[in-house]
């Protein structure tokens, strides 16, 4: 049974905004997609009034689901803070239950609770117990960062591309909720499709099978999602895809160690985590974190990538250090991981990600290329056993 926007539209109208107006006429939603009975669309409210419109979010979702012919119905709720607004208050933190003899006390600054690790509440479930493979995908991996800013996105694509040159079938998930730069990355402006069975067939461009929430939305939405909506969204992205049979599945992950990252590691077994850091003091703290993260659920890191390394003057070819240099690779010995290597800081780089043509593919001979490809080299030599028993 095909599905309509005016079947959407009908029963959005039983669902009240906060100000008791019918949502469809509250001029909050944004274009309505509907595909084989799969339904995208957004609501963007103030800022200020997010928490309100949560459970209006549910309701819609509740409804639309229930529309005869609905396989699979994902609203996201959007905001903006208007000029002037005041900030939404914070969100209370519930209070953490802790096992007999454990401090109550925690840091707030990136680091990992007691509920992350691979070790379960005293008499609780252990959280990795949920783990499922994904039918035809030998290895997923990770491309984490502790922070925004690093270059996370660009690395994420091109090392994907650097495995596609040493022979794999990859696939690239762009898990960042908050901000898929994908779709941007890799000029692809097309709605994906759905097969036989009602998923997703991912956009094949250069070689690889893309998948990217901002597929699904416009490119200027402003994505808030909460922790429940963190977990659905990237269970879908990872499970609601026809991937095919694949050597590796990359996933450009969002900047931080929150929700994403943690459901990412519960939901399926990741083979290892690429860590992206710039030189800065800064930026090592935080990488050091996303490393501390990982390890603490018990994923393996394939190594940290130093991204930024050193600005190659495209000119005269002068290298300038301007962030410091060596940082990376000296965080790595001292943690005991490998460094993978060293990515200047260039306007080619820059240039062929604006265009959506990724430098190891529209400049393949090219210097940053084989940088991409020995990265791509020593990530698949530690994934080698596990690619070949699959």
């Amino acid at each position: 049974m095909s599905v309509t926007q005016q079947q959407v539209m009908d029963a959005l109208s039983k669902v009240m905004s906060p100000r008791g107006v019918a949502l469809p006429n509250a001029n909050v939603l944004s274009a309505i997609t509907v595909s084989d009975g799969k339904v995208f669309f957004s609501i963007n409210v103030d800022a200020a009034e997010a928490r309100a419109w949560e459970s209006v979010r549910g309701q819609a979702e509740t409804v639309v689901r229930a529309i005869p012919g609905v396989s699979t119905a994902m609203i996201a709720l959007t905001a903006e803070r208007k000029p002037g607004s005041a900030a939404p208050p914070p969100v209370p933190q519930q209070p953490h239950r802790h096992a007999p003899g454990q401090s109550s006390s925690h840091s707030h600054g990136g680091g990992v609770q007691p509920v992350a690790t691979h070790k379960p509440p005293q008499g609780g479930q252990n959280p990795m117990s949920k783990q499922a493979e994904i039918p035809g995908i030998a290895a997923i991996i990770a491309v984490a960062s502790g922070k925004g800013g690093v270059g996370k996105s660009t690395t994420a694509l091109n090392l994907a591309l650097g495995l596609r040159d040493q022979g794999l079938r990859v696939g690239l998930l762009d898990a960042d909720i908050y901000g898929p730069s994908v779709p941007r990355l890799t000029g692809i402006h097309d709605k994906p499709q759905l097969n036989a069975d009602r998923k997703m067939i991912p956009i094949s461009r250069f070689g690889l099978s893309i998948m990217s929430i901002g597929f699904l939305v416009e490119e200027d939405t402003a994505m808030i999602w909460r922790g429940p909506m963190v977990m659905s969204a990237i269970t879908q992205m990872l499970r609601d895809v026809a991937w095919g049979t694949l050597d590796v599945l990359v996933v450009d992950m969002p900047p931080g160690t929150g929700d994403a990252q943690l459901t990412l590691a519960q939901n399926v077994p990741l083979k290892g985590a690429v860590i992206i850091s710039t030189p800065q003091d800064l930026s090592l703290i935080d990488a050091r974190r996303g490393l501390a993260m990982f390890k603490k659920v018990n994923v393996p890191v394939l190594g940290i990538v130093e991204n930024m390394s050193y600005f190659q003057c495209p000119q005269c070819g002068t290298r300038s250090d301007i962030f410091g240099h060596g940082g990376a690779r000296h965080e790595a010995e001292k943690l005991g991981v490998p460094f993978l290597g060293e990515i200047p800081l260039h306007i080619s780089i820059r240039t062929t990600s604006d265009a959506g043509t990724p430098v190891v593919d529209s400049e393949p001979d090219g210097p940053h290329a084989a940088i991409y490809r020995a990265i791509g080299a020593k990530v698949r030599e530690q994934l080698q056993g596990v690619i070949a028993a699959a």
